[in-house]
């Protein structure tokens, strides 16, 4: 009887209560104050942002301020200048990330080959991203656009062409997307390189014995080992391109057909006073962005399940 009685009372005890786990607050407490900061300064705004959508809102009008529903997305899409803008927007961002992955690709491949001096010619080519952007655009209006003392009309005239076109009257559009792949080609050759050497390398040695060209090898072996890093590329370079502000303000002031989506945006606020339509434009800058980083986080996420493999 008391084996028996001693068996019930262990099964009729209560589980203990589990502890609780201080130190994970431990160590996310200190990152409260950073995160409380990151909501105030871009959650907040955004949110205000999205309210003024919304409101009919002209600062030359006070009076006629009000609740406009969703006239002003309907004007983004309706308004022949804003609409413009918006296939602006796409084409530079096209242009842009297509050329420079396809030159990324090839200047990858070149540093991905052993040779004398390649520390410092990669060095060079990482150089362009680091310029301040309103700095790269300046540099490209003036020193080599300009038709008075530029390069590009300095060297036409060393080869001894009369010709002294104005670069940016002649093809706006083309100048800024030049000055944008000079900038984010070596954005899309560092991903790219640092796929090319995640390579495995014995696929490769075992292809070069059973006499496959380079191109096949390429082909067949590099080219797909290197697809996700060139989505990673194409994904993150859209993003930035979408909001590129600076080249197209520098460059050209929005004129000449190339007024993009954010440079509409502040032609809208700060010249036309229209905060509401401006405010739905930035919305739906900040919607595609997010759809589009959403595209990045997958890819990126691919490229870790792929690597713990």
């Amino acid at each position: 009887m008391a084996v028996i009685t001693r068996e019930r009372s262990v099964v009729d005890r209560p589980p203990p209560v589990p502890r609780r786990d201080y130190s994970k607050w431990a160590r996310r407490g200190p990152l409260l104050p950073a995160l409380i900061f990151l909501i105030i300064v871009t959650q907040l705004p955004f949110v205000a942002t999205l309210v003024i959508s919304f409101m009919k809102w002209n600062s030359l009008d006070p009076g006629s301020r009000g609740f406009a529903g969703f006239d002003n997305y309907v004007n983004v899409f309706t308004d022949p200048d804003l609409r413009s803008s918006v296939v602006n927007t796409i084409v530079l961002t096209a242009s842009v990330v297509l050329i420079s992955l396809v030159l990324g690709l090839g200047l990858a491949l070149l540093l991905d080959k052993k040779f004398k001096g390649r520390g410092l010619v990669r060095t060079m080519l990482i150089a362009p991203f680091l310029v301040v952007p309103v700095a790269a655009a300046l540099i490209w209006k003036h020193v080599l656009y300009n038709p008075e003392y530029g390069l590009f009309n300095g060297i036409l005239n060393w080869l001894g062409f009369d010709a002294q076109p104005d670069w940016i009257s002649t093809m706006p559009m083309s100048a800024v997307v030049l000055s944008l792949v000079w900038q984010w080609t070596p954005f899309m050759m560092l991903i790219l390189l640092a796929g090319l050497q995640s390579k495995p390398i014995e696929p490769v040695e075992a292809a070069t014995i059973d006499g496959a060209s380079s191109f096949q090898i390429f082909r067949y072996l590099t080219f797909p080992h290197l697809r996700q890093y060139l989505e990673l590329g194409g994904l993150l370079g859209s993003i930035y391109i979408v909001q590129n502000f600076d080249a197209v303000f520098t460059i050209t002031s929005g004129g000449l057909g190339t007024a993009n989506l954010p440079y509409m945006i502040y032609q809208t606020f700060y010249q036309a006073h229209e905060y509401g339509e401006a405010s739905a434009a930035g919305v739906i800058v900040v919607a595609g962005s997010i759809i589009i980083a959403t595209f990045a986080l997958r890819t990126v996420s691919s490229l870790f399940k792929e690597e713990k493999r």
